[in-house]
């Protein structure tokens, strides 16, 4: 059971320390990428071409317009798709682009406009994406403080750049401060919240000897570490690394459709040049062989087999941001389908991430619970820790408020805290470590417990939970346990994602052993990892992506971001969850609700189904519409509409996903398994 220390002093110059109080890095504004700025030009341009063109205005005014569309929505993607033709690849935005000017050729100037607008808006979107990502990454620096106070060997303190720290160096931590390098306690005794490396959701106490990572924050105690390792290989420094590689090695996403794209767009782009140089060989007119060419490349063209493929994923996409889930991409959305194994933090995750409180009285102590919790909630009260706050919020709770005045506060670094509370010295802290409160006839604090107390310290321990006890005058009153509060939906989340899965998930967490195994037990998880760093949760990932599984991980915090960004799909929780875990994760449960996780998965599997479906039907419009080309004569304006009317058919089948009928169906197997 690890010791605590509840008053945390303040610091009276964070600029020196590099505290939290920092200015954060900005983050990238939407106008300062220039894709973004084009695509905005190219859409405000559009629309007024557009109300121009439906005002029946002259077609030297709405023109013009149509013409900037294409220059500023298109210059950009056909410039990267002739660098791609260059690498002998033919990129898909190069086709969209030849097949908005073959369309603006024989008079679709609106729908090629159209095109270019869709295409643009979607390089707009992902670059910004992008861009905020990296930003989320260079911003984890900021946990880690910019000087640090070393020690010299003659004892003079001197402030230096953490990034100047060497291994071997000699670091003093007051308290409040970030500790500035890796390293390994030499002397004193506090507590460091870890839970930005190792999710942890209550301080872990330090004494010499344990280790201590750059970027947590000392409590109220002092400390002195010696630096073990160098500041670009801290485990923080490890974690923005694993992000940018995890980033930069992941396989190149892709829809389905992209899988089959550059074959049928060379076939496509072959036969349009035969359908158009043939006739010419044998005499036909060049504006008919023209018309016939641009005729078939929109009947045959791979937008219309796009625009059949992306209803259905949208349209699940919105449904699961209508319900709390929202899922960053089509890409994404489909990709969420397909997995089959499932990783699951502990703390912020399956847990609420805030501490819970329960009250035992020691039998013969004259105290009920509720003046056992008013006493130790009067005696945190001017404590700023973790623990104070869910002692004195647990008996608000109760509506034991006010609290009695406590006078001659005193805490003690490692121990816990003492005040004197109507009239008799109230102490609180850990088991066999409490502050020493001497009674009014000279006793001991440390005075044998009884047998009673020690059997319940044991009942809270076994269950997970921190043992803190309550003494008054010396002699101990109550046990109070300590614990994070499992999510209420977190036995059927788990349910349901070992249904779609077939198998049950994996529990990733940095948390001790103990508690992780009371929590798994219960949830019927029985593959714990414990005391995991950030980079262990990335093994564990690659170790099940080895076995061939497409791992679906799900977290909250810094250290959970490289797993995020390495897994098949990665989900973060959106309340709690860190700037870094949000935009490393391909989707965010906004409303922390873990059972619309399975069902967003199986909406999913059902948008995959009706994609193969619009597929199939948005196939055989275009196999009979480009047989009549081919071998009949198709007239161009039935030929766009056979072409629009297959894509209005595929839209309005992938728009049945919106529904809330359809959420409720895919979550319908989710719950029968409660």
């Amino acid at each position: 059971m690890p010791p605590y220390v509840l008053e945390q002093e303040p610091v009276a110059d964070r600029s020196v320390t590099g505290a939290p109080d920092a200015p954060p890095r900005g983050r990238t504004r939407l106008l300062a990428l220039p894709e973004v700025r084009w695509a905005l030009a190219a859409l405000v341009l559009f629309l007024g071409a557009l109300a121009l063109d439906l005002a029946v205005a002259p077609g030297w005014l709405w023109g013009p317009l149509y013409a900037a569309v294409y220059v500023t929505g298109g210059w950009e993607p056909g410039w990267e798709g002739l660098k791609a033709l260059r690498e002998k690849t033919l990129d898909v935005d190069l086709l969209m682009v030849v097949a908005a000017l073959g369309a603006a050729a024989i008079g679709q100037v609106l729908d090629g406009a159209l095109l270019i607008v869709i295409f643009a808006t979607s390089g707009a979107l992902e670059a910004f994406a992008t861009a905020r990502t990296a930003d989320s990454v260079r911003g984890l620096l900021d946990l880690a403080p910019s000087t640090a106070t070393r020690v010299a060997a003659d004892g003079t303190e001197e402030v230096v750049p953490a990034a100047r720290l060497a291994v071997g160096d000699l670091v003093l931590v007051r308290p409040g401060e970030r500790i500035g390098g890796d390293g390994q306690v030499v002397d004193g005794a506090s507590e460091v919240d870890q839970a930005t490396i190792t999710g942890e959701p209550l301080p872990v106490a330090k004494h010499a000897g344990d280790e201590v990572f750059a970027g947590t924050l000392n409590g109220t105690g002092v400390l002195r570490v010696r630096v073990t390792r160098e500041p670009a290989d801290s485990v923080l420094a490890r974690i923005v690394r694993m992000v940018e590689e995890a980033a930069r090695t992941k396989a190149p996403t892709q829809l389905f459709i992209e899988k089959i794209e550059q074959r049928y767009s060379l076939g496509m782009v072959a036969a349009t040049v035969l359908v158009f140089a043939v006739p010419l060989l044998f005499g036909a007119a060049v504006q008919d062989a023209l018309l016939r060419a641009m005729t078939f490349m929109i009947v045959a063209s791979p937008c219309a087999v796009v625009l059949a493929t992306m209803p259905p994923l949208l349209s699940a996409m919105a449904n699961a941001g209508r319900h709390g889930v929202l899922v960053k991409s089509a890409v994404v959305m489909e990709r969420l389908g397909q997995v089959d194994a499932v990783a699951l933090d502990k703390t912020g995750t399956l847990t609420e991430g805030t501490p819970r409180v329960e009250v035992r009285t020691v039998p013969g102590s004259g105290l009920d619970e509720e003046a056992v919790l008013r006493r130790a909630a009067a005696a945190e009260h001017p404590s700023e820790h973790p623990l104070a706050r869910a002692i004195v919020e647990a008996a608000a709770a109760r509506g034991l408020t006010p609290l009695p005045r406590a006078t001659d506060f005193t805490a003690h670094p490692g121990a816990g805290v003492a005040a004197t509370v109507d009239g008799v010295r109230v102490s609180v802290g850990a088991p066999h470590r409490r502050p020493e409160t001497p009674d009014r006839s000279g006793g001991d604090s440390t005075a044998d417990s009884g047998p009673a107390v020690l059997d319940e310290v044991g009942r809270i321990e076994e269950r997970g939970r921190t043992a803190v006890l309550v003494g008054v005058d010396g002699r101990v009153v109550g046990v109070l346990g300590i614990a994070d509060q499992v999510r209420t939906d977190a036995a059927g989340a788990v349910r349901g994602l070992g249904l779609l899965t077939g198998s049950a998930p994996v529990l990733l967490t940095g948390d001790n052993p103990r508690a992780a195994g009371q929590l798994a037990t219960g949830l019927g998880i029985t593959d714990v990892r414990a005391g995991l760093l950030p980079e262990d949760k990335v093994a564990a990932v690659r170790e099940l992506e080895r076995a061939g599984r497409r791992v679906l991980v799900v977290g909250d915090g810094v250290n959970d971001a490289p797993a995020l960004a390495a897994a098949h799909t990665g989900v973060a929780m959106g309340r709690a969850g860190s700037d870094l875990a949000l935009d490393a994760a391909d989707a965010v449960v906004v409303r922390d609700e873990l059972a619309a996780i399975p069902t967003a998965v199986a909406l999913s599997r059902r948008a995959r189904r009706l994609v193969v479906q619009n597929l199939l039907l948005a196939g055989t419009f275009i196999t009979a519409l480009a047989a009549w080309d081919l071998f009949g004569t198709l007239p161009l304006p039935l030929g766009v509409a056979g072409h629009e009317g297959s894509t209005v058919l595929v839209g309005l089948n992938g728009l049945r996903l919106l529904t809330d009928r359809a959420w409720r169906r895919a979550a319908a197997p989710v719950r029968a398994g409660d």
